[in-house]
């Protein structure tokens, strides 16, 4: 089964969220912002991840090529804000916001 993964960056903590090709949400934590930490959580066999979605931003370039070099199998995508959906819940969290940016990946 292919899992797609959406990252929120920001300086201090990036939120991630994975569901897979169904869009049920799988695992959803925020972890430091730097390569390594996300290279942990997104590197975890139980998830065969197809594409991993990044919001734009400062760090993003970073993030990108530091992922880019640990992880070969995903495509990655990085996208600028996430469109407004419907079913996102109003009180929007950096939680919140990463479901759509997996979901749209």
């Amino acid at each position: 089964m292919k899992h797609y993964a959406g990252l929120d960056v920001s300086a201090k903590e990036t939120s991630v969220c994975i569901v897979d090709e169904n869009g049920k949400l799988c695992r959803q934590r925020k972890v430091v912002s730097h390569p390594e930490d996300l290279v942990a959580i997104l590197s975890d066999p139980a998830f065969s991840l197809d594409r991993v979605g990044i919001e734009a931003g400062p760090l993003s370039q970073w993030l990108f090529e530091g992922l880019g070099k640990k992880l070969t199998s995903p495509r990655f995508a990085l996208r600028r804000g996430t469109p407004k959906l419907s079913w996102m819940p109003r009180n929007r969290t950096k939680a919140t916001e990463t479901m759509p940016t997996a979901s749209l990946t």
